[in-house]
């Protein structure tokens, strides 16, 4: 079934006539990209200066998550228990056991996660399934796609790419991976590097302007990922519907085992527009960059023309536009911005008012633990766990989860938002960094001072001085943080809305405009961009006003515009610059660097083995699932036996709720022996058979 929905040439045709299109679209906003780059570098308007340092590499040679958890492996219809690690790129890396992590064999998969939903439930998925492949619904008391031998399932679904199937023991373990899985997801999706200040704009300006071309205004769900893996889903999102249609009637079998094929077709023709989007996507790039010395002489050369020439275009648009423009905020737009608005700063503000407090505490009870234990020995292991906080899924959690309860009741159908996981996650990724700034910021102060303090009681009252500095800095920061989040998210929400409303009587005409613009200045400026910037300004007046009179009310704890915080430390960026503190290596007295494989073996991790709070590995659940209870007994009592050093090694069998067999695991072997328990228990010696190269199963690996 796989080969011809693989070789159709129709859907190859399909993929290269959306990829041109975008390249084409993407041309086009690149020149307008380097433009407005190099007149950003010149003109240089920036906003208020952050109080707060930045760190550059937060995540250098470490690890975020490490740990045992089972996987349900297709191929042989059985569940296994892996070595999961999370390196500092949150890709999800799954190996044999620890013990071929160590040894440093290949992982068995590579898991990227952008675009997936994190499901703790059989049901969810299920749903999602079921929804996927209309018509295709397992009758009542039969078998369904899958069963988990578990009530702790965990479920990576995505619309187009492969399913994964993981499941643990006990609920807590659950919350916990659920947790690091949303990280590895929330960092994933972020994957358009904002470093780049031409590339990034000119690829999403360039997606934009693609789809509103299709009449599909608002916001994308699945704008996430790198490039490629934006560009896989804009050209799926006009594919799969014509699949469907396709291959749905020649599925054969039962419910489940059409649905299971459906998912193997959908992520094998991910895959090859995978590969068709990045060789075209790499190709146009590589051309733009061949051109761009060129284009950027011209545009320091004749920037003062350009802009002349440019602001010429905006006033006859303008003219044309803004009557209809101003009209349509006047009645759909001005009285439902306080709304949102009001929608959206609840949640974000108790959110990043969350991040404030677990800081506090961290600092506070690290202070307190520091003077009843012992001082700079106590201290430095304290820190080294605190500077990567930012980075602690679990304990971010309780901020993260602020954001779910945002909703825009009724406004979501109003302005056609089709989700709000795009404003949660951008929240999210903000109080990251916020926290990371103040960690950060904490650590350059304390260590400046560690040289100056005499004793336990001068190191807790600089440790307790510096936390109420960097406090004063972090409320100015995240005033500053969250206004411009709020100002571009009430545009992201109008703007498309605006534009789809004013599209009948606007976007007919743009094209008179055209010859306005010099045919020497046509690669920098574009009526289409022209006309949106104008319609951007008939709302931003409004926008404006609504978020400064949210700061001038001090509602959220928010500043006002026109109050400007003092550098009252003159020195601190300055001290920001310098090397990256390794608090463990800088005081732990051993000059001795390890060999890397030592290094490797012993990588720091952010979190460590899934524990309680008091440092013991979980119980089992103590609850027998009901559905298969025979599975969950075989677990158990494989755990048990590895805890006891049985050297022998024990197959772990969770059948599916189907015939197990002995399929073979990337074609080498017949049965799958682990070394490792599930509990950060002592490795067993034995032999690790069957590695073979790693099987990703979407297109893009770690």
């Amino acid at each position: 079934m796989l080969t011809p929905a693989l070789g159709c040439r129709a859907r190859i045709q399909k993929t290269g006539k959306v990829l041109g299109e975008f390249c084409r679209c993407y041309k086009e906003q690149f020149g307008v990209a380097l433009f407005n780059s190099v007149r950003y570098e010149i003109e240089g308007t920036g906003g208020p200066q952050a109080q707060l340092l930045h760190r550059k590499v937060p995540l250098e040679d470490h690890v975020i998550y490490s740990g045992n958890i089972f996987q349900y492996i297709e191929e042989n219809k059985k569940w296994r228990n892996r070595f999961c690690m999370v390196p500092h790129n949150y890709g999800l890396v799954l190996y044999e056991n620890k013990l071929a992590y160590e040894r440093q064999l290949p992982p068995r998969v590579l898991i990227n996660s952008a675009g997936y939903k994190i499901l703790t439930s059989v049901e969810q998925y299920l749903e999602l399934v079921n929804n996927s492949l209309p018509g295709v619904t397992p009758k009542s008391g039969h078998s369904s796609i899958l069963k988990c031998p578990t009530d702790f399932p965990l479920i990576l679904w995505h619309p187009y790419a492969r399913h994964y199937y993981f499941c643990v023991m006990t609920g807590k373990e659950q919350e916990k991976w659920r947790a690091v899985f949303q990280d590895c997801v929330r960092h994933c999706n972020n994957g358009i590097s904002e470093d780049s200040k031409v590339e990034a704009p000119a690829f999403t300006d360039a997606i934009r302007m693609y789809r509103q071309s299709k009449e599909q205004y608002g916001t994308w769900d699945m704008l996430c990922g790198n490039e490629t893996q934006v560009l896989s889903n804009l050209v799926m999102e006009e594919l799969l519907p014509e699949l469907r249609s396709t291959i749905a009637p020649r599925l054969k079998g039962k419910a489940p085992e059409r649905q299971r094929t459906w998912i193997q077709v959908s992520d094998a023709v991910y895959r090859m527009v995978y590969e068709l989007a990045k060789e075209q996507y790499d190709a146009a790039v590589a051309r733009c960059e061949q051109e761009r010395p060129q284009l950027e002489s011209t545009i320091r050369t004749d920037m003062d023309q350009i802009i002349t020439s440019k602001e010429h275009l905006a006033s006859k648009i303008r003219a044309f536009v803004l009557p209809k423009a101003e009209v349509c905020v006047r009645n759909h737009v001005q009285p439902y911005i306080s709304s949102i608005l009001e929608a959206l700063m609840t949640p974000t503000s108790q959110g990043f008012a969350e991040v404030r407090e677990v800081f506090f505490k961290e600092v506070t009870d690290m202070n307190m633990n520091v003077v009843n234990e012992g001082g700079l020995e106590k201290l430095v292991e304290y820190m080294e766990k605190l500077s990567h906080l930012a980075f602690h899924p679990v304990k971010m959690q309780s901020c993260y989860e602020k954001m779910d309860q945002l909703k825009l009741e009724g406004l979501q159908q109003r302005f056609d938002v089709s989700s709000t996981s795009v404003f949660k996650q951008r929240a999210q990724i903000h109080m990251r960094q916020q926290m990371d700034d103040a960690v950060h910021t904490f650590e350059t102060l304390l260590h400046q001072e560690l040289g100056k303090l005499q004793g336990k009681d001068d190191l807790c009252k600089s440790i307790q001085r510096i936390l109420e500095r960097v406090l004063k800095k972090f409320d100015y920061d995240s005033s500053t943080v969250r206004k411009k989040f709020f100002r571009e998210a009430l545009l992201q929400i109008t703007i498309p809305f605006l534009l789809r409303k004013l599209a009948p009587t606007c976007k007919g005409e743009l094209a008179k405009f055209q010859e306005l613009i010099f045919e020497d200045f046509a690669s920098f400026i574009l009526v289409e961009n022209t006309y949106e910037e104008v319609v951007l300004q008939s709302v931003m007046k409004d926008i404006m006003q609504a978020v400064k009179e949210a700061a001038v009310q001090r509602k959220h704890n928010l500043y006002r515009d026109s109050m400007v915080m003092h550098n009252s430390d003159p020195n601190l960026h300055l001290l920001g610059e310098g090397l990256p503190i390794d608090w463990s290596e800088e005081y732990s007295g051993q000059p001795e660097a390890e060999p890397a494989a030592e290094r490797r073996r012993r990588a720091k991790q952010v979190v460590s083995v899934i524990q309680d709070d008091e440092g013991e590995p979980e119980e089992a659940h103590p609850g027998v699932p009901p559905s298969p209870p025979d599975a969950v007994k075989e677990i158990r009592e494989a755990l048990a036996q590895e805890s006891l050093g049985d050297g022998a090694g024990v197959e772990e069998r969770l059948v599916n709720g189907a015939a197990g067999g002995d399929g073979n695991q990337g074609g080498k072997r017949g049965h799958d022996r682990d070394s490792n328990a599930a509990g950060p228990e002592p490795l067993l010696r034995g032999r690790v058979l069957g590695q073979s190269p790693p099987q990703p199963s979407s297109p893009q690996g770690v």
